[in-house]
């Protein structure tokens, strides 16, 4: 039987700044509408942890079953290694997008939005799809696209959208700032594991760009985010302090433009979460206080 740390390492908390940024600066650029509901903001971060957790223990399972994680290189794998039956996992996976669901209509129930289901759906669908199905969307390269829609645009601007009932340009920019980040983190995780994803036939971006390319692109996923930093502080000084956040990223970019490979990149995708939640958190204030 799994212990609890087991259990935890399988969730991959290195993610869940991908959950947690999001509707950190979502809930600023509300504030700076003059909107900012910490009920509705609460509901969505729970959305959110709940569907990252259940993609994660998704992808375990389903990876697992398929034996693409067989030779793989950073966290535990429930399912590969035997630590836990794929069912169990499978189980665990759909229990965290029922609180996720439940979560949603609770936002639903707040605010009225009833086409918020249709958007909550297809948030689950794409979290089992990344590689569940027999044809997931993962194994041809578009997980960093999902992942910048679902995780930056709808996460985002979901969150706004609940509390404020409107969007910005500001709003907008937050959002793909944070889908830049996200996709980034990905990215570095699938740099990562470009020998056995190849092996395996699964053709993520990273395989399909090839090494090279993948860590070219992984740095302007990262200038993005700055951009709109320049952006947002042009109209709103006190927005250039989420500039602070590119002291996290000197490590894992040198790490990543200098060729290292295998284990020393899951400290690239922990330092890119992290710099994601710093900037996330600075923007925020600076948006709701500034």
């Amino acid at each position: 039987m799994a212990t609890v740390a087991e259990w935890i390492e399988g969730a991959r908390p290195r993610t869940l700044p991908n959950a947690v940024a999001p509707v950190v600066v979502g809930a600023g650029a509300a504030a700076h509408l003059g909107a900012f509901s910490l009920p509705r903001a609460t509901l969505a971060l729970i959305v959110a942890l709940a569907l990252i957790v259940g993609v994660n223990f998704a992808n375990d399972y389903s990876d697992g079953i398929r034996g693409t994680d067989d030779d793989r290189t950073g966290p535990l794998r429930l399912v590969a290694t035997a630590t836990v039956r794929p069912r169990t996992v499978r189980t665990a996976a759909f229990a965290c997008f029922g609180v996720a669901c439940l979560a949603g209509v609770g936002l639903v129930a707040l605010t009225g939005y009833w086409w918020l289901l249709a958007v909550g759906a297809a948030c689950v669908g794409a979290a089992w799809f990344y590689t569940g199905g027999s044809r997931p969307y993962g194994y041809a390269g578009f997980g960093e696209l999902a992942v910048f829609l679902f995780f930056g645009l709808v996460a985002v601007l979901g969150t706004v959208y609940v509390q404020a009932g409107t969007l910005s340009w500001v709003a907008v920019t937050c959002a793909v700032a944070i889908g830049a980040f996200s996709a980034a983190v990905l990215l570095a995780n699938n740099l990562r594991d470009i020998r056995s994803d190849t092996t395996a036939g699964k053709h993520t971006l990273a395989v399909r760009l090839g090494d090279a390319a993948t860590r070219r692109v992984y740095g302007g996923l990262l200038a993005l985010p700055f951009a709109g930093t320049l952006l947002l502080s042009w109209w709103h000084p006190p927005a250039a302090f989420g500039a602070i956040a590119a002291l996290l990223l000197l490590a894992p970019l040198r790490t990543v433009l200098r060729g290292h490979t295998g284990g020393i990149l899951v400290g690239v995708l922990r330092d890119t979460g992290l710099a994601m939640l710093l900037w996330a958190a600075l923007t925020a204030a600076a948006l709701a206080f500034g």
